[in-house]
């Protein structure tokens, strides 16, 4: 067959058939009385055998060494394409998240464009003090993609940049309150606190809703923002864990705070108030939690506190009778 027979059955043009003929990866077989190329059976076999190598990611000298070399083991060869195929798709994701989140700005000009830019990358640097003024700047100077600062906050570290990460989430209009919640789900510990402290700084129902989710959270960790957060702002819900809380000692002065501002009102109060009770007289809560849960039961007013704490001053704990004494005394004098 003549090259331009070849050309037409292959798929391969013309021009590549002699490039190829150039670098010895194919040699038409014979020539006419004219000169011209002519191809046989075998050689355009050879030359799907090209077509195919190559739609696996070869280069033409690696082609030519596994045509021709009979010691050639294509198996290191593979393992590097795989690589290489990892590291491009790795790289083409990359590039396809940076230009979707520009898209979601809906950028006027390039210099919107530009900025977003810059911003993107300033949240990627390895200065921390980059990191954070490009959190603070999301907020005024341009703006942010919302998936971008959870990413970040997500990943983040440093505290101060992670103050401001969140800072910029709350002012985001609670658009970031959904991917928030899948990094509750996250397999990472250290990322799961991340999301749940970042909704708690979240406005609105929705963020609020998250953080009732996060109660049966099986991090115990998440449980507890979540609970502190949801004290703040005065849902019940969150009470149990408020009372474990203070019985186990995390965080437990906050937590009391937390029932102090839910106690507002009277029938949360009184259940506030039936549940410290019940912890103090459960069998497994030790004598330093027995005292917190005593001390617990100053910020939450009502009757049924006050019969409790006159209980509580009589208490075999001589320590939980005379704290419960001075704070009925306290009481009094209010």
């Amino acid at each position: 067959m003549l090259i331009g027979e070849v050309a037409r059955r292959s798929g391969v043009s013309a021009r590549m058939l002699r490039h190829y003929e150039s670098l010895g990866l194919v040699r038409p077989s014979g020539r006419t009385g004219s000169g011209y190329r002519e191809y046989s059976g075998e050689d355009v076999q050879r030359i799907f055998h090209i077509e195919s190598l190559r739609s696996l990611g070869l280069s033409l000298r690696e082609i030519g060494r596994a045509l021709d070399d009979p010691g050639f083991t294509p198996s290191a060869l593979v393992d590097d394409l795989i690589r290489q195929t990892r590291e491009r798709i790795a790289a083409e994701t990359e590039l396809l998240t940076r230009l979707r989140r520009i898209d979601a700005v809906d950028p006027a000009g390039w210099e919107d464009v530009l900025q977003v830019v810059v911003l993107l990358h300033a949240l990627g640097s390895k200065s921390p003090h980059a990191r954070q003024r490009a959190a603070l700047s999301s907020v005024d100077e341009a703006p942010v993609p919302v998936e971008a600062l959870v990413e970040a906050a997500l990943s983040e570290t440093d505290p101060n940049v992670a103050g401001a990460l969140r800072w910029a989430l709350a002012r985001s209009g609670g658009c970031g309150t959904a991917l928030l919640a899948e990094g509750l789900g996250s397999p990472v510990a250290a990322v799961r606190e991340r999301a749940v402290r970042s909704l708690a700084e979240m406005p609105g129902g929705e963020a609020a809703a998250r953080l009732r989710d996060a109660l049966a959270n099986p991090d115990i960790v998440v449980r507890r923002c979540a609970a502190l957060a949801l004290g703040t702002r005065g849902a019940a819900d969150a009470v149990p864990t408020l009372i474990d809380m203070i019985a186990g000692g995390y965080n437990d002065t906050d937590a009391a705070d937390a029932l102090s501002v839910l106690a507002s009102d009277t029938a949360t109060a009184d259940r506030i108030a039936n549940g410290l009770v019940a912890r103090l007289a459960h069998d497994t809560t030790e004598a330093p939690g027995r005292g917190r849960l005593t001390q617990a039961l100053a910020g939450i007013p009502g009757t049924r506190a006050s019969r409790a704490l006159v209980e509580l001053s009589h208490d075999v704990d001589r320590a939980v009778a005379l704290t419960a004494a001075y704070l009925l005394q306290v009481r009094d004098e209010r």
